[in-house]
C-alpha cells in the first residue's frame, strides 16, 4: 500500500522505522507538527519523526491544522491507501479521516477500551495495572473509540517508570502496526468494534496531578512517582521550593514516620505516607540537576521534624 505515516515524537520513530524497512508498503510522506521551539535559546526545532523522514528522503508536510486546505490538497494529490498515525498530537478532521481508502490507522499504547486518551501510559501505571498492552484501530471521529485491528500486551514491572513502559511499548506496537498493515493489504484483517464496558479515560496528567499527597498511602506515592516519570515530573515542596522526585521505593518494615516526615541518615532518606514509609533514591532540587536524595539532604541539612509536602 502507499502509505502516509503521522506522528510526532520519539515514541513514534520505532513505528516509522518498522514501516520503512518492512519493504511491502511505500511510505510516500510523513505528517507530523509544525517545528517548535526548545533548549534555551528556544530555536525552531523538528520533530524527531521529521527528522527521521528527512534522514530516509520521505518528504514531511507540518501542517499548522490537519484541515489546513494546502495540506489536504497535497494529501488527495499523494492518494494514500492508507494513512498509520503514531501520537501525532492534533485532531483529524473528516474531510482528511475521508481521503484514505483504508482510512486511519491509529497505534495507541493501551489494551482498548481501556485507557482513552493522550496519557494512557502514566494512567496505567498510576492505576496499579498489571498488564498493559498496544492497540492498532481504526480511527473515528470519537476520542479512541475505533473498531481494533490488533494488540499485543506487556507486563508492567514493579520498579517501571512511564518512560520505561513507553520504550517497550513503541518497539512492540510497531510491529504490530506492521503486521496491521499487511492484515489489511491482504484483506484478511477486519476491525472488531470495541466492547461497550470497561472503557477508561486517559486525559494528560497536569502538573497539580503529579504532586505527591503524602497522606495517601505508599503503593500510591510510587505510583504516581513512576507513572510521571519522565513527565511531568513528580514533585512536592521543601521549605517553599519545589522538589521533584525522581525516584523512590517503598519501604514496608519501616512505619514509625508522620506522613511527609523526613529521616534522613549518612546513606538513606526516608519519608512517611498514609501507610509506611518511601525511600527517596534520587530527587530534584529547583534549578538544579537531578541527584542521589542522601547527597541533597546533606546539602539541605535536613531538621529531625521536618516536613515535605508544607
Amino acid at each position: 500500500m502507499k502509505l502516509v505515516f503521522a506522528g510526532t515524537p520519539e515514541v513514534a520513530v520505532p513505528a516509522l522505522d518498522a514501516l520503512i524497512a518492512s519493504g511491502r508498503h511505500e511510505v510516500a510522506a510523513v505528517v507530523t507538527r509544525p517545528d517548535a521551539p526548545a533548549g534555551r535559546g528556544r530555536r525552531l526545532v523538528a520533530s524527531p519523526v521529521a527528522e527521521r523522514a528527512e534522514e530516509a528522503g520521505i518528504e514531511v508536510l507540518k501542517p499548522a491544522k490537519p484541515r489546513d486546505p494546502e495540506f489536504l490538497e497535497r494529501l488527495r494529490e499523494i492518494a494514500p491507501d492508507c494513512c498509520p498515525v503514531v501520537a501525532y498530537g492534533a485532531l483529524l478532521p473528516r474531510v482528511a479521516l475521508d481521503v484514505p481508502a483504508q482510512g486511519w490507522v491509529n497505534l495507541h499504547f493501551s489494551l482498548l477500551p481501556a485507557w482513552r486518551g493522550a496519557a494512557p501510559v502514566q494512567h496505567a501505571l498510576m492505576a496499579g495495572d498489571e498488564i498493559t498492552g498496544a492497540s492498532t484501530f481504526l480511527i473515528e471521529e470519537g476520542l479512541d473509540s475505533g473498531p481494533v485491528y490488533g494488540t499485543v500486551t506487556e507486563t508492567i514491572r514493579p520498579t517501571d517508570t512511564s518512560g520505561d513502559l513507553l520504550t517497550r511499548l513503541a518497539f512492540a506496537g510497531a510491529g504490530l502496526l506492521a503486521a496491521t498493515m499487511d492484515g489489511i493489504e491482504d484483506g484478511r484483517l477486519k476491525a472488531v468494534p470495541q466492547p461497550a464496558d470497561g472503557v477508561t479515560l486517559a486525559p494528560k496528567i497536569t502538573v497539580e496531578d503529579a504532586r505527591i499527597d503524602w497522606t495517601a498511602p505508599a503503593l500510591r506515592v510510587d505510583r504516581v512517582v513512576r507513572g510521571c516519570t519522565p513527565a511531568p515530573g513528580a514533585w512536592t515542596t521543601f521549605r517553599g521550593e519545589r522538589l521533584k522526585l525522581v525516584q523512590a521505593l517503598p519501604v514496608p518494615d519501616r512505619t514509625d514516620l508522620a506522613p511527609g516526615q523526613l529521616a534522613a541518615g549518612k546513606n538513606n532518606v526516608y519519608v512517611g505516607t498514609g501507610s509506611y514509609a518511601v525511600e527517596l533514591l534520587w530527587v530534584q532540587a529547583q534549578g538544579k540537576k537531578p541527584m542521589r536524595a542522601a547527597d541533597w539532604a546533606r546539602g539541605a541539612r535536613i531538621a529531625e521534624s521536618e516536613l515535605l509536602g508544607g
